[in-house]
């Protein structure tokens, strides 16, 4: 660990330069440089969090979730689970779930399902401690972890979001490895994880593709299905005992579907407890199901068994009959779906929904699953192992900045389309702007143009720069997120790699546009001045670059990004020094062209090419020399060394406010809360729902389709209700 005092920082200040507000952003910057560099590894977890995890592990009889490949069992139950949200005036208040309690066992694969705005997503949220924390959020009810109140802290688990974020450039194989290296550094040896990733192809069925790159919009490379089974393969490098799976068949066709869900059951057989939300699945992916969950307008219509089960159940109402050759799934979407077909219809669907909600609160407790786990079951299966494996560090600092270090160069290096569109965009303009300023010569008017000239190459630089960074970084901040979220690795190697590695490839572009336009407008014709030129626009391509990644990391999408970042650029061209004299600015904006890019990069420009040049005169108010010309602008008396280091300050400190920005947006999650205790149901003995009592239900003569119609699936009432309840449910 490096330990910098006070003293040390003001020495490194003072060499840097500066004074005022410049130095004030340097000394900021550069004790945050201090404290990339210097950060501690990962924190251990704190004592609460210990003991949790040593309370679990001791009564699971386990440390960790695999041992040779064996996951250990882990099973949730949650009780009254509510969800509200409230508007901005906190008047009304609209519940997303109400008293909702379920159970996820081991070895099973568990559906949540519903229509459209039922809580489906609300809920895996919520049991995966995902649910973004809002203060017009409030979440309480009880969650249980093998029989123990507990967190998601307790256990190792992998959520699997609907949108599968991955860097495009880089092949499965490559993405696994990575993953793998950041994730398992307690597997030093290349070919054990080597086989560990090949053995996660091979369970994905990912082999086919393994040396395919990921691909993107621009470039075709791997299926939906094979970027949603990919998402699965990299969340379960960790051997996770829970997966959560939000809506994994969206945006796939049927074939790939099923071959998703193929794949989230031979990991429930695997023993691992596999929860997903899903829309309206197809006959043979409901027929994977091992338990679902019924939500309509975030109330409990049914939590149990699937198959036949909820058939049974509903049948007993006398109407609710499934036809033959019927998708089970659909059948149950339509029975708890509203009908917004016209008024009559809204009011029977929501008296049978509300009838349905009612009839399943009473006898909830008995109902939910058909074989219970018991606790004897969750130790047989469990396996000793030492708590030191939960407490160990991930890799250290040096170890991941040079892990994220190759994937940055990977992903910079191979975007093809991308650079082949900036390298072709430097020379398209470069040739305009020197077709327009062809060849100047020393006369009075060419002082105007080239000023122009080179306030032009100023913005068209700072532009490019800015518009490829606020464009590519909000996507890959959510993947920085995400993979921050299972502590893969801290936030200073990766700022710090992506740094260095777009260091060689946003070099070319500025060289490329220097290279065409400096002779075509025969600027200052030495080598010297030309290679200050290139340097000058470097050094100003990458400050708005961090400028951009800023901007990135301050907004929530790429949208707004590009909305937010020519706008700040146009605030800082306005005070250039080209349009906006310096000595004429106005004292409350006189700090902008300060802390502006462009007036840094333009004035060290004027002085590289205005300096020692003579031009033609006539009369004795005419310009004579560039000093004078310089001087006519306030630049005069400076130097290019004072606003390179201007540049570097204003590099650091867009790097600097990058960095605190995404340490600071760290998403945070709600915390669930306990119910008031009257609101609390008993727990009763699960009790088993029988092959007899199934048999019995399945016999009842099945009702002609158009009797699944929403307008004959009118609720009873209450007492029509009860009569039907079976025996021991």
């Amino acid at each position: 660990m490096v330990v910098l005092g006070g003293k040390k920082v003001g020495q490194v200040v003072a060499g840097i330069g500066g004074n005022g507000l410049g130095q004030i952003l340097a000394a900021v910057a550069t004790a945050l440089l201090f404290r990339l560099f210097s950060g501690p590894g990962p924190a251990l977890p704190s004592e609460a969090d210990q003991e949790d995890r040593d309370d679990f592990a001791g009564d699971s009889e386990s440390g960790d979730s695999t041992v040779d490949g064996k996951v250990l069992p882990v099973t949730i139950r949650w009780r009254n689970i509510t969800c509200s949200l409230s508007d901005k005036s906190s008047k009304s208040v609209r519940f997303l779930l109400k008293n909702v309690s379920g159970e996820a066992k081991p070895g099973r694969l568990l559906a949540i399902m519903g229509p459209s705005g039922s809580g489906k997503t609300t809920l895996l949220n919520v049991l995966a401690g995902q649910m973004m924390a809002s203060p017009r959020v409030h979440l309480s009810g009880l969650l249980e972890v093998n029989g123990k109140p507990s967190s998601n802290k307790a256990y190792k688990f992998a959520f699997v979001r609907q949108e599968d974020l991955f860097f495009s450039q880089l092949t499965v194989r490559e993405t696994l490895s990575l993953a793998a290296e950041l994730q398992l550094p307690e597997i030093p040896s290349v070919e054990e994880r080597d086989e560990y990733v090949n053995t996660l192809l091979f369970k994905l069925g990912l082999v086919s593709c393994a040396d395919t790159r990921i691909g993107d919009a621009k470039v075709r490379g791997i299926s939906g299905g094979e970027k949603k089974r990919l998402s699965l393969a990299c969340e379960l490098i960790a051997s996770p005992s829970v997966i959560f799976a939000d809506e994994p068949t969206t945006g796939l066709d049927a074939f790939q579907a099923e071959k998703v869900m193929e794949t989230l059951r031979q990991l429930a057989q695997d023993g691992h407890s596999v929860i997903c939300s899903i829309h309206q699945p197809r006959g043979s992916v409901y027929s994977k199901f091992d338990d679902i969950v019924l939500l309509t307008e975030g109330a409990l219509v049914y939590a149990g068994p699937a198959h036949e089960e909820p058939l049974a159940y509903f049948s007993k109402f006398g109407l609710y009959h499934c036809p033959d050759h019927v998708n089970p799934a659909e059948f149950l979407a339509d029975l708890i779906s509203i009908d917004y077909s016209s008024s009559e219809s809204v009011s029977s669907s929501q008296k049978r929904i509300d009838g349905l909600v009612d009839s399943f609160s009473l006898q909830s407790s008995t109902i939910l699953y058909a074989t219970p786990i018991t606790r004897r079951e969750v130790s047989r299966s469990g396996m000793k192992l030492s708590k030191k494996t939960i407490t160990k560090k991930k890799g250290g600092w040096w170890r991941q900045f040079w892990l994220l270090l190759k994937r940055a160069w990977m992903q910079a290096s191979r975007d093809g389309p991308t650079n082949k569109v900036r390298a072709r965009m430097s020379v398209a303009s470069a040739i305009i702007f020197g077709s327009v300023f062809w060849r100047m010569g020393r006369s009075q008017t060419s002082i105007q143009d080239r000023m122009g000239l080179l306030q032009v190459a100023v913005i068209n630089t700072a532009m490019a720069a800015l518009t490829k960074t606020v464009g590519v970084f909000p996507k890959e901040r959510a993947i920085v997120d995400r993979e921050r979220a299972k502590g893969s690795y801290k936030l200073g190697p990766y700022l710090l790699s992506k740094l260095l590695a777009e260091i060689p490839i946003g070099a070319a572009f500025p060289l490329m546009f220097g290279a065409v336009l400096y002779p075509m407008a025969r600027l200052h014709p030495t080598f010297s001045r030309f290679g200050r030129f290139c340097g000058i626009l470097t050094v100003e391509s990458f400050a708005a670059s961090a400028m951009g990644l800023t901007v990135g990391a301050m907004v929530p999408t790429t949208e707004a990004a590009m909305a937010v970042g020519p706008s700040l650029m146009t605030v800082f061209l306005v005070f250039g020094g080209y349009y906006v004299n310096a000595d004429n600015t106005p004292i409350i904006f006189r700090w902008i062209p300060r802390v502006s890019l462009i007036r840094w990069a333009f004035q060290g420009l004027c002085i590289n090419e205005f300096k020692g040049l003579q031009f033609d005169h006539q009369n004795s108010f005419d310009i004579q020399n560039g000093e004078q010309a310089l001087e006519r602008l306030s630049f005069g008396g400076s130097r290019i060394r004072e606003t390179v280091i201007a540049q570097s300050r204003i590099l650091l400190f867009w790097y600097s406010t990058t960095y605190l920005l995404l340490k600071k947006n760290k998403p945070k999650y709600q915390q669930l809360e306990l119910p008031p205790p009257d609101q609390i149901q008993p727990e009763q003995p699960l009790e088993t729902f029988t092959t007899y009592q199934v048999e019995k239900y399945s016999q009842l003569e099945s009702l002609p389709i158009n009797q699944v119609e929403s307008n004959h699936l009118e609720s009873p009432s209450i007492d029509q209700v009860r009569p039907f309840i079976l025996e021991g449910l």
